[in-house]
């Protein structure tokens, strides 16, 4: 089976009076004011008027309708009556969060050619509320803080500074406060960076601390907070490789946490840069802090302790997902643990003052290792897993077994709520990779979509609500979703879980036994996670409504659907108000009589692998940019030129690509396309 990906604050939060939410008070549980909902991060509400009697009776509130159809994934944070969310190109909206009514929008005026350094789409997910300020980063690399009021600009200041300009660093991720500091990451491995977290001083924007999350590529020390600890253990575990080059990878682009009874910051690292380990390290070394959970002194930065997830990783087997803390009885002992689920199909728990194993299970298919020795805390791999021979086809695949889309432990239950990606996916080298300024570096064949195998990819391609006990490390119960790309949950004391899915339904189930309690028809995909609020004694749940993202690049293996505008949804009991429908817009099929090309089809996709599916989706199908296949671009070999090569439209996010294109390889890419359209079919309408 071909390759997937070859075929194309929260509970951080401390103000900076050093106790609670926005404006130095401690925040009322009936609000969201953490990018987590509170600051163990377990999105959990203790609101519990919408329960398993009441919930039949919810109904929409208000809904607002952007403009951005990008893919939606802010968690709205709820301060003082407001709800603050972000949606795609970092535009920051304030509603009153009662009646829906807009008190200000902020646009940070992203430049639309910052979208070719972009994996995944111009998306965000979300702000952090603090001192009354709200922050924001940016695709291009900024972080931006507004008045919480009024919108107006406090500060913005550029987080890559002193960066090699040829790293290409996108921000997608929700910034994090932590006292009376603005944490922020970055992304940009699969293009070829190197990562890292700053710390900014919430009241100027001034640099407080940086770590570093690869070695200097140039042996020498930053000046920064990992400088010793890089030194001490992470250089011995990097061979000679094209990470020199590359910068390493190992980017912070979504989940960090404070916790302020241990008073450290829990980081999650990201995947290598390139993909393959024999490549990117000579086959040698750990390639530390690849994927792994760096605990720092928030204050400081300096490191405190860490685990590493997956050891040389190869498979873009990230740990940038969700970190939570709870407290859990284990063998009859009180514990304080982090949790989480990464990519890599590993439950892990870990002590979180001293990073110590306690266990990690499979929570999904994993066939990449055997499990996890708890003597040594290390994988144990199976064979041929590096693919350095031959091409290995293992579980989870790229997409992981569970990436960004947030999970929630409810106390109640004692259950971890996580939406689960069911992937296969194929890694094979590529023996004539060349790094290039624009596109992916990855170092994997990059190959077209198996379409006569799409039956049989789509049977083992799905996605799964997994409602899983952490303390005997097993599954309680499990709902399944036709596609593999779905929302993130949200627990509530009403013994509810919700959850929004990729064909366009926001769903509460009963948080013992997996029944579906209720739903609503948002016709757009949700791919975010909810939250809850109360104001004048009335609950409400809210979610932002929009699909896009990575999983769109598969666009055979998600909802074929136009572009729609995003929604922030809002519901409570009672809620009497209508949604107007969308218009379902298709782009109609291009009439291609008598068109040809000069170019080479079969080079064109290979080369359109390469440097266009990242954006416009494998097999030239449907993905969260233009549909190439109804492109009128298509039927006139100039005008493709002057967009492809020349940047004729790079205002509109599509730069040229002369750098790294010749005319003929660019006519190339269209003869391929061509081909493409003329297979495409209606899209439904």
């Amino acid at each position: 089976m071909k390759s997937l990906f070859g075929a194309l604050g929260a509970a951080l939060a401390i103000l900076t009076s050093g106790c609670g939410g926005p404006g130095g008070t401690p925040p009322a549980p009936a609000e969201w004011p953490y990018h987590g909902g509170d600051q163990q991060e377990q999105r959990y509400s203790p609101l519990d008027a919408i329960n398993r009697d009441t919930v039949g009776r919810l109904g929409l509130a208000w809904y607002h309708e952007f403009e951005s159809d990008r893919g939606q994934e802010a968690t709205p944070i709820v301060s003082d009556g407001v709800i603050y969310v972000s949606t795609g190109w970092a535009e920051i909206y304030a509603f009153d969060a009662e009646t829906g009514k807009q008190l200000w929008r902020y646009d940070p005026e992203v430049p639309r050619s910052a979208l070719v350094s972009a994996c995944c789409d111009a998306v965000n997910r979300g702000v952090a509320v603090s001192g009354g300020k709200v922050f924001v980063g940016t695709l291009d690399g900024r972080l931006v803080a507004v008045d919480a009021k009024t919108g107006k600009l406090a500060w913005s200041v550029n987080t890559l500074e002193g960066q090699p300009k040829a790293m290409r660093y996108t921000i997608t991720g929700a910034p994090r406060v932590v006292k009376d500091k603005i944490v922020i990451g970055n992304g940009g491995a699969e293009m070829g960076v190197r990562g890292f977290v700053s710390a900014f001083e919430a009241a100027t924007g001034k640099l407080a601390w940086r770590f570093y999350l690869t070695p200097n590529p140039e042996g020498k020390a930053d000046g920064a907070a990992s400088d010793d600890v890089l030194q001490a253990k992470a250089a011995a575990t990097w061979g000679d490789g094209d990470w020199k080059e590359s910068g390493g990878g190992g980017t912070a682009w979504d989940s960090m946490m404070y916790d302020p009874e241990a008073n450290l910051l829990y980081i999650g690292s990201g995947n290598g840069s390139p993909f393959d380990w024999n490549r990117r390290s000579g086959g040698k070394g750990d390639n530390l802090f690849l994927s792994s959970i760096v605990a720092v002194d928030p204050d400081t930065g300096r490191y405190a302790w860490h685990y590493q997830t997956t050891p040389q990783d190869a498979w873009d087997y990230t740990a940038t997902q969700q970190i939570m803390t709870a407290k859990l009885t284990i063998g009859g002992k009180p514990r304080d643990v982090v949790m989480q689920a990464p990519k890599n199909g590993f439950f892990y728990i870990l002590d979180k003052r001293t990073g110590e194993l306690i266990s990690a299970k499979p929570f999904a298919p994993v066939t990449w290792a055997k499990g996890v020795d708890m003597k040594t805390g290390r994988p144990i791999f199976a064979e041929n897993v590096h693919y350095k021979d031959a091409p290995a086809v293992i579980q989870p695949g790229p997409f992981g077994a569970h990436s960004w889309h947030a999970m929630s432990f409810s106390p109640r239950t004692g259950l971890v709520y996580i939406p689960v990606q069911l992937m296969i996916g194929e890694y094979e080298r590529d023996p004539a990779f060349k790094r290039r300024p624009m596109g992916q570096n990855v170092a994997l064949a990059m190959k077209e979509f198996p379409e006569d195998q799409l039956d049989a990819i789509r049977k083992v391609t799905k996605g799964q609500l997994l409602a899983w006990d952490p303390v005997a490390q097993k599954a309680r119960w499990s709902v399944e979703h036709p596609w593999f790309l779905n929302g993130g949950t949200l627990a509530t004391a009403g013994d509810l879980v919700f959850q929004g899915n990729a064909e366009g339904t926001f769903v509460a189930y009963d948080a013992a036994t997996g029944k579906r309690l209720w739903s609503f028809n948002t016709e757009h995909g949700i791919i975010a996670a909810p939250v809850s609020y109360s104001l004048n004694g009335e609950q409400y749940v809210t979610v932002m409504v929009g699909i896009g993202g990575a999983g769109s690049l598969i666009g055979k293996l998600v909802p074929n659907r136009p572009r729609m505008p995003g929604r922030l949804m809002v519901f409570k009991l009672g809620g009497t108000a209508k949604a107007a429908p969308y218009e379902a817009l298709y782009r109609e099929r291009l009439d291609l009589e008598g068109v040809t090309s000069a170019g080479d089809a079969d080079a064109g996709m290979a080369e359109y692998n390469k440097t266009c599916g990242v954006c416009h989706g494998a097999n030239a199908s449907v993905a969260y940019t233009a549909d190439l296949r109804r492109s009128g671009a298509l039927v006139d070999a100039d005008l493709w030129k002057d967009i492809v090569i020349d940047g004729v439209l790079a205002d509109n996010g599509m730069v040229g690509f002369k750098s790294i294109l010749t005319p003929q390889e660019a006519e190339n890419i269209r003869a391929y396309v061509l081909r493409q359209a003329r297979k495409d079919v209606p899209n439904g309408q």
